[in-house]
């Protein structure tokens, strides 16, 4: 672990933070590009994948690591590989279907599911503020969702509305179980090695799945070329990102500036209106500052 001396000052290790936050936002948005022309989710995913998988084997094989992974782990490290493949695929089938910052909130709402799950695997019990903070959260997705419209009249959210909201919620859920596995079971193996991994696991679940036709149109092309830029610029996106913040994170002091990685929503409701002309009503924008406010509150006090 790096010391203080070589952490980046924090002004600019927080540039550093909200322009990754920026780009996994613009991710998502161009995916919807890509998806309202018709591009199959399998095959967005496949692209990103490839992309990511090549810039971290680059970077493993230049810092030479070893491929390998302990025999009392590789169970693991599928498992690992599978659950990241369930969060990818539902993500991108929300964002498919909802306004992509409901579904980033949605899924940023994944710390209260580890802690949850934590619990119930013998860890320790939430604590009083704890159970505070993720009932104010929940409070604020209420408002995201806006649940009085929904139920007053289901038809007015349209038809991919709950589908949408099931699949950002489970997409939260793959995430929690594939962090509480690396923090639990996979935490001495090098992240390098084991994002290596991972992203191969997904690449081949998702190829499967196209070849067997699992998800109908998951490899549908792009309609027109429309279509095709955002298909290109996730891919590109994603793999700049991931990958800047895969060489930099050792030095951007994340015990200290995390939560400035939580803008992703915000940044995703800025960018989905002004590309994709997605606006949230008043109460929505209302509880995704409260539901931010809370994810916030809860990484400080998982740091602390």
């Amino acid at each position: 672990m790096p010391n203080a001396s070589q952490h980046l000052a924090r002004p600019l290790a927080i540039t550093i933070l909200v322009a990754g936050s920026f780009l996994f936002a613009a991710n998502h948005v161009a995916a919807r590009v890509a998806f309202d022309d018709g591009t199959g989710v399998l095959l967005a995913i496949l692209t990103r994948g490839s992309i990511a998988f090549l810039m971290m084997l680059t970077l493993v094989l230049a810092q030479k690591h070893r491929l390998s992974i302990p025999t009392g782990k590789r169970h693991w490290q599928c498992l690992l590989g599978i659950m990241i493949a369930g969060q990818s695929l539902c993500l991108y089938s929300a964002v498919a279907r909802i306004p992509v910052a409901v579904a980033l909130l949605l899924v940023n709402t994944w710390p209260i599911l580890y802690t949850l799950l934590t619990w119930l695997l013998g860890g320790r019990k939430p604590t009083r503020r704890l159970a505070l903070i993720m009932t104010i959260i929940l409070i604020g997705l209420v408002m995201v969702l806006d649940l009085g419209t929904w139920l007053a009249d289901p038809a007015a959210m349209g038809p991919d509305w709950l589908p949408g909201v099931i699949l950002a919620e489970s997409a939260a859920l793959f995430f929690a179980v594939a962090i509480w596995m690396t923090e639990n079971r996979l935490s001495q193996l090098p992240g390098a090695v084991r994002s290596v991994y991972t992203m191969m696991t997904v690449l081949v679940l998702m190829a499967v799945g196209g070849v067997l036709g699992i998800v109908p149109g998951g490899l549908n092309l792009p309609q027109s070329q429309a279509g095709w830029v955002g298909l290109a610029s996730l891919a590109a996106l994603y793999g700049t990102a991931s990958t800047i913040l895969f060489v930099l994170v050792p030095r951007l002091n994340m015990a200290r500036n995390a939560p400035v990685m939580n803008l992703e929503p915000v940044a995703s409701l800025l960018l989905g209106f002004l590309i994709l002309g997605q606006a949230l009503a008043p109460v929505q924008l209302l509880g995704g500052a409260v539901v931010l406010s809370g994810i916030v509150w809860l990484s400080l006090m998982r740091q602390g």
